[in-house]
This record gives C-alpha cells, structure tokens and sequence, in this order.
C-alpha cells in the first residue's frame, strides 16, 4: 500500500488550478492542462467570440474542443479511495473561494493587494496589474518575514543576554548585601562588647570617685565640727565673761583676748585640689572609648565600601615620556624621552601606563593625586589586558577602557562620547572603585566624598588600573 505522503503528494497533482480542489470530471485543453469541466465552462462564461486563453499559461483555446480525460478521472477515484482526506470539504471550498465569483483565490495582484480568482484576472479591473500566482506572491514577503525573523531573534537574544547578566549582577549584589549583613552585625557585636567593657570601668571609676568625695565630706564635716565648737565655746566664754562685774572681767582679760585675737580660722575645702582636678579628668577617661567608636566607624564603612588596592605602576608598560618614580607610585610628564626598551606591553602613542597587577574579581579602591600645570590633563580609570599599545587608542568602553578625564578646569566621562560632568569641586584626589562581578567602575572626589561618574560595565577578562598624563609640569601619585 502506498504510504500517507507519497498519497497526499499524489493528491497535489490532481488540483484544479482553477478551484484548488480535487478535479472533478476532468477535461484536457489545446496546450495540455487539467481542468474541472464546471470550472473551465465558468471561466469561459460572458467572452462571447472571445477567443479564451488557458488560465494557466494563456495559451489560447477552444471551447467546443474540450477532451474528457477519463484517465486522471481514474486516478482521481483511485485516490479518494486510499486517502478519503484528498477531497476537501465544501465549507473549507466556500471559505477559500472568491467571494464575487465563487471560484477558488488563486492569484495576487501586487497593485491592490488583492486574492484573485481566475475570473478576477482576466476581468478589467486588474487587467494592466502585476498578478502572480499565491505561491510566487508569497515568495519575495516570505523573505522579508525571514529577515524580520532573524533581526527579531537576534534581538531577543541580545535582550535574554541582558537578562542574564543583570540576573546575575543582582545575585552577586544580594550576596554582597547579604556579607555586609553579618560584617555589620559581627562589628556591632564587638563594639557592645568593648561599650559594656567600657561602661562598667567607667561606672567602677565614678563609684571611686563617690566613695572618694564623700569620705573627703566626712573628713571636712567632722573639720568643720570642730571649728564650730571650739568657736562656740569661745563665744561663750566672752559672752559669759561679758556678764560679769567689773572685778571679774577683768581678771584675766587680756589672756582671754590675747587668745581670741591670736586664734586663726581654718578655713578647710569640702574636695581637696587633688579630688577636684581627678574629676575634671574624668572626661578623659572616656578617650579611648571616643578612639575606639571612632575606628570602628572607619572600620565598618571601610569593610562596607571596598577593600584598598595597594596599586603600583608597571615600568613595562610606561609610554617613554613618562618619567616613573623610583617606588613606581609617581609619574610626571616629560618632554624628553626617556631610555626605554620597546616591548609589545609599551604604550607607543599613547602617554599612559598600567599598574603592575590586575583584578579577575572583587572589590578593590584606590586614590590617585593629580597634579595639573596650566593645559595639562590626566586620565583615570580600569583598561582591559587586551587593551591597544601600540598606535592611536581611543579611550572608551568599546576599546576596553573605562575612566574620566581631568583638565584644566574641567572634568569628562570618556564614554561612547567624552561628556563634560559639572561638579562642585573640581577633585584633585580622585578615588577610584571596581566592583567587578557587578560591573562597576566609580569614581568619587576622595576628599568632599561628592560622585562624580560611574561606568557599567561587563567584565570577562582581568583589568588594571590605568593612567594617562599629558602637560609639561603635570603629573599624578598613589596614595595608600
């Protein structure tokens, strides 16, 4: 038995090509098409003495010389047996047929953009039109729906691209928030430990100085005490010996007041000077508390932000009007040329020079001094490994380099397109982040704190930290 796809391709060859559908009583013309004896009699309906042409190749024909053609008749039934499915049902007919004159759509008319039937093209309104068959139609839009295709493809792959790369920068930001989490909680932890450390020595050092300050007011109360009486008993004595006649008053007057004239008062101090000025220390007892809050905030935002990059310049890689610092942390700018060996890692052009070592991963910080003469500038930033030595390097994204600029009297992002950045300070100690599984390149005036721009980027090979210096007189350092 035949197989179902050499049937339905069979039953492809037995269509109208006029109505589409499987040939019923089939008929032969002049040229040698196929054709259903009621489709061809409706085509050549209303010509008159018009000679008709095949509706397929033109080709000129007679009407009253239509040949039955038994045979394909024959195969046509024999097909229908083997696969009841090649005769196609009338409401999928009436659905594809034309509306105006019932036949199958069997063309296209490029002018209107219209389904026509085979009565359609040869009728006036479509005469002097560029009409195809469906399939040749289809063929040229086809196409433009294939390119369509690939652009709309290529763009959702770029767009799932950029899915997973911020999916992932998000994962590693929450685990960086999730690390801060505990550094936060382990630091402040330690720091409730030294503070109940410190509030009880300092509690146990005013205890002493309460014990302190009262046994110095017993001390002085029982002083005083005895001031009082002794001064209370002399009283006394003059105020009784006032009383007395004269005889007795004078017995003895001048000892009794040679004793009260010559009786000194003490005048005793509730707090010795040695008690008061240990009080007036007291404040001081708190200083290393005041350093300890104060390095555990430098501390914790140190642990916060980003760990310090201890950066050091490559010699290898100075362009030869670079004049290095014998530590590798200065450069100033020079005229002269300097005796340097050419190498493949050398900057010929371009007046920069990369640290020694590179980062693959982490959070790293560092501070560069920039020091400008009047028309100098100097360039800041992370370059890539790969990043162009030799000849003219344009400093932007797309050549692996990410930094900013600073000139005399202004600051640029030397992005796609160098922007100028208006600040409020014009840095000139710039701080330099990388946060590479992020993709973050910051930059910050290190001394106001003030932002000044930051690069995204996606990283996936090691970058280094990079500098340009351009000025006679102009130059940069590294600070720890």
């Amino acid at each position: 038995m035949a197989s179902a796809a050499s049937v339905s391709s069979l039953a492809e060859e037995v269509n109208c090509p006029i109505c589409q559908a499987t040939l019923r009583e089939p008929v032969t013309i002049d040229c040698g098409h196929n054709f259903c004896r009621g489709c061809l009699a409706r085509y050549c309906e209303g010509r008159g003495a018009e000679v008709p042409g095949c509706p397929l190749c033109k080709e000129p024909f007679r009407p009253g010389a239509l040949r039955p053609n038994w045979q394909l008749a024959s195969v046509v039934d024999s097909i229908e047996r083997l696969w009841p499915g090649a005769a196609r049902d009338e409401a999928e007919q009436e659905e594809e047929a034309c509306a105006e004159h019932g036949e199958k759509l069997y063309f296209f008319c490029e002018d209107d953009e219209a389904q026509l039937c085979v009565v359609c093209r040869e009728g006036a309104l479509h005469g002097e039109h560029t009409v195809r068959f469906l399939e040749a139609a289809a063929a040229p839009y086809r196409e433009q729906i294939r390119k369509c295709l690939m652009c709309l493809r290529r763009e959702r792959e770029e767009i799932q691209e950029i899915q997973s790369r911020e999916n992932k920068r998000i994962q590693v930001l929450l685990a960086q928030v999730a690390t801060k989490r505990q550094q936060v909680m382990s630091e402040f932890a330690h720091l409730s430990q030294f503070l109940q450390e410190q509030q009880s020595i300092l509690l146990v050092q005013l205890e002493q100085l309460d014990g302190d300050i009262l046994k110095q007011q017993e001390e002085f109360d029982h002083l005083v005490a005895g001031e009082i009486s002794r001064f209370s008993a002399l009283i006394e004595e003059l105020e009784e010996k006032n009383e007395r006649p004269a005889r007795e008053l004078l017995t003895d007057i001048r000892s009794t007041l040679l004793r009260c004239e010559t009786r000194k008062c003490r005048k005793p101090e509730a707090v010795s000077p040695e008690l008061g000025q240990r009080i007036r220390d007291f404040p001081r007892r708190a200083l290393p508390l005041q350093r300890e809050v104060k390095s555990f905030l430098e501390k914790l935002c140190f642990e916060l932000d980003y760990e310090p990059a201890h950066v050091s310049l490559d010699p290898q890689t100075s362009h030869p009007k670079l004049l290095l610092s014998e530590d590798h942390r200065r450069v100033r700018f020079c005229y002269k040329w300097q005796n340097s060996l050419d190498s493949p890692q050398r900057f010929d052009r371009a007046t920069c020079v990369l640290a020694l070592r590179g980062f693959t991963g982490g959070r790293h910080t560092w501070v560069v001094s920039v020091d400008l003469a009047h028309g100098g500038s100097c360039t800041v930033g992370v370059a890539n490994r790969e990043v162009q030595r030799k000849g003219e390097l344009r400093l932007r994204p797309e050549e692996g380099v990410w930094a900013v600029r600073l000139a005399w009297g202004f600051v640029s992002a030397l992005g796609s397109f160098p922007t100028r950045l208006a600040l409020e300070h014009q840095p000139r100690l710039l701080r330099v982040s990388l946060d590479y599984e992020v993709g973050w390149v910051t930059f910050c005036n290190a001394v106001t704190q003030e932002h000044i721009y930051t690069f995204t980027a996606s990283f996936t090979q090691e970058v280094f930290p990079f500098f340009g210096v351009w000025g006679r007189g102009s130059g940069f350092s590294l600070s720890y």
